[in-house]
């Protein structure tokens, strides 16, 4: 644990939920059917010209199933919280936090796709999701070498008593960060997520569950973090977290990095 934010420990770790593709196959068919409004709100009409001039963030979902029970009616366990219906699973986050970054001047691209499928065509289990993500990861800075910030966004299958708290009045998801030790980029990919932690925690108290380090032996190790010495893989929320309470941390979180990535522009000359 490099930074416990209020309430973690040891026994309040984020926890990955890994359902059989099977489940989500078949959730498919009504996701097909399902043409609901999303409820986390997009922005509307034609994006506003980064003023970056090009794009410099890269967001992915590596389990881009990963969906919110409240978003999933009838639906009542961590097991459960899945979807391929992108208003309703961890992509409404991804595209909500593209927007808002885009409304504040920097230049962003979302990927969109639907691991769950992908894996399947490659015959590949869950297991070989950060496998799938970093071919969408590298075929993206191929295509946009102004990209250098890669943020996998994830969600948790801790209850809400652990991932929401109130700030003046207001409710929020809290976040996490995760930062893999294995890799060339460690120290500096720390060095970002505690200063934007800091940051977070200066303006919103209590927002972040903390930074934690994971190795080998405690999952991954690597998530991608070896392609870009600014990478973060962020938890928004957990399982039980509803749209509004999404939507403020996305919105927070946009407002802290958007201040630092002009902070750090202004320090590089540019």
């Amino acid at each position: 644990m490099a930074i416990a934010g209020l309430g973690t420990d040891l026994t309040t770790l984020p926890i990955e939920s890994a359902p059989p593709l099977e489940m989500l196959l078949k959730e498919r068919e009504l996701a097909d059917k399902d043409k609901a409004i999303p409820k986390i709100s997009q922005e509307k009409g034609t994006s506003p010209v980064p003023n970056t001039g090009k794009d410099v963030a890269y967001i992915y979902h590596s389990h881009s199933w990963e969906s919110f029970l409240p978003s999933l009616p009838g639906k009542k366990t961590a097991d459960e919280a899945v979807s391929l219906n992108e208003s309703k699973n961890i992509i409404a986050v991804g595209k909500k936090l593209k927007d808002e970054l885009m409304k504040r001047g920097i230049g962003a691209s979302h990927s969109t796709s639907n691991v769950t499928e992908e894996l399947k065509k490659k015959n590949w289990n869950y297991n070989y999701s950060y496998a799938l993500s970093r071919e969408t990861v590298i075929e993206a800075m191929a295509q946009k070498s102004s990209i250098s910030y890669l943020i996998d966004i994830h969600r948790d299958s801790q209850p809400k008593k652990l991932t929401t708290t109130m700030i003046n009045g207001k409710p929020f998801a809290r976040l996490f960060f995760i930062v893999g030790k294995e890799n060339r980029n460690y120290e500096r990919n720390l060095a970002l997520a505690k200063e934007l932690n800091k940051k977070l925690e200066e303006e919103f108290p209590g927002i972040s569950r903390g930074v934690f380090i994971k190795t080998k032996d405690d999952g991954n190790g690597v998530y991608n973090q070896d392609l870009s010495s600014q990478s973060m893989l962020l938890e928004f929320g957990g399982v039980e977290n509803n749209n509004t309470e999404l939507d403020n941390s996305i919105e927070a979180f946009a407002k802290i990095f958007s201040e630092y990535y002009w902070d750090s522009e202004e320090v590089n000359g540019n």
